[in-house]
C-alpha cells in the first residue's frame, strides 16, 4: 500500500473523511478553489502543510498527476497516550515509554520503534507537527514492530510530559549537558525517556520539563550519536537496571 495521495479531490476526500494524514505538500503559487479548501481543512485538523516548487512536487508524486497537491497518509493507526498507559496497567508493569521529539528521518523512527518493542517498552510518543509519521519506510525499518508497539501522535509534547508526570512517571531527557551519565541515573520504575531531534536535540521547553537529564559518554571525536542509537542505549540501560533490581 502506498502512503502517498495526490490530486486535489483525493487529498480533499482523505482529509474530509478523517483519515490520518502526516503532512501535505502544496505547489507554491497555485490557484485552485479545491486547494483553498484543502488548506482550510488542514488548518482545522492541525495538519502541517508545506509550499514547494513544481520540481519537488513532481519528484514526490513520481510523475503522477498531482494537480498541485500531495499528501502522505499514515500507514498505521495511531494510539492514544491513554492506550499506552492502559497497556502497562494490563501487564501489571510500571509504564515504560519512549518519547521522540521531532525526528525527521523515517529510518530513525523505525529503528526506535523496533528497539522500543525489543526492550519491552509499552509505547512510543511523537509530535504531530515537524516530525516524520508512520509511513511505509518507518513500517519497513521497524521490522514489524510497528504492528505491536503503540505509537501515539500528540499536538504538544510538553503537555503530554505534564500528563505523564501526573500519572506518576519520571521523565528522563537525553542531552550532552546532562549532569549524570546514563549508567548512574535510576532508569527503573515508571519512566519516559525523551530523545531529541537529529542535530538540534531537545527543545528548551522539553528539556526544562524533564525531571533529570542524562548523557552518554562520548570518548572519540564524534560529538553526538544518531537518535536511534542513543534511544537503544538508554532503553537497554533501563532494561539492565530493571533486571538487576528484579533479582
Amino acid at each position: 500500500m502506498d502512503d502517498r495521495i495526490f490530486g486535489t479531490n483525493p487529498v480533499y476526500e482523505a482529509l474530509n473523511s478523517g483519515r490520518e494524514i502526516d503532512k501535505i505538500f502544496i505547489l507554491e503559487g497555485a490557484r485552485h478553489s479545491r486547494l483553498a479548501q484543502i488548506t482550510s481543512l488542514a488548518k482545522k485538523r492541525g495538519i502541517h502543510y508545506t509550499l514547494v516548487n513544481r520540481k519537488k512536487l513532481d519528484e514526490l508524486s513520481e510523475g503522477g498527476n498531482h494537480q498541485g497537491v500531495l499528501a502522505f497518509a499514515a500507514m498505521h493507526s495511531y494510539a492514544e497516550v491513554e492506550d499506552i498507559l492502559a497497556l502497562a496497567k494490563a501487564k501489571n508493569e510500571p509504564p515504560f515509554i519512549l518519547i521522540a521529539e521531532g525526528l525527521k528521518d523515517p529510518h530513525n523512527l523505525g529503528s526506535i520503534i523496533r528497539c522500543a518493542n525489543a526492550a519491552g517498552a509499552h509505547g512510543v510518543i511523537i509530535p504531530k507537527n515537524r516530525s516524520v509519521g508512520l509511513n511505509s519506510t518507518v513500517a519497513k525499518v521497524s521490522a514489524g514492530a510497528v504492528e505491536y508497539t503503540p505509537v501515539a501522535r500528540v499536538t504538544n509534547i510538553g503537555a503530554v510530559i505534564d500528563k505523564l508526570k501526573d500519572a506518576g512517571l519520571w521523565i528522563a531527557g537525553t542531552a550532552l549537558e546532562g549532569s549524570t551519565f546514563h549508567t548512574e541515573a535510576d532508569l527503573t520504575g515508571a519512566l519516559a525517556i525523551v530523545i531529541g531531534s537529529e542535530g538540534e536535540g531537545l527543545s528548551r521547553l522539553v528539556r526544562e520539563k524533564c525531571d533529570f537529564l542524562v548523557k552518554i559518554p562520548m570518548l572519540g571525536q564524534a560529538e553526538s550519536l544518531n537518535a536511534s542509537v542513543a534511544a537503544g542505549i538508554l532503553l537497554y540501560e533501563s532494561v539492565r537496571q530493571r533486571q538487576a533490581k528484579a533479582k
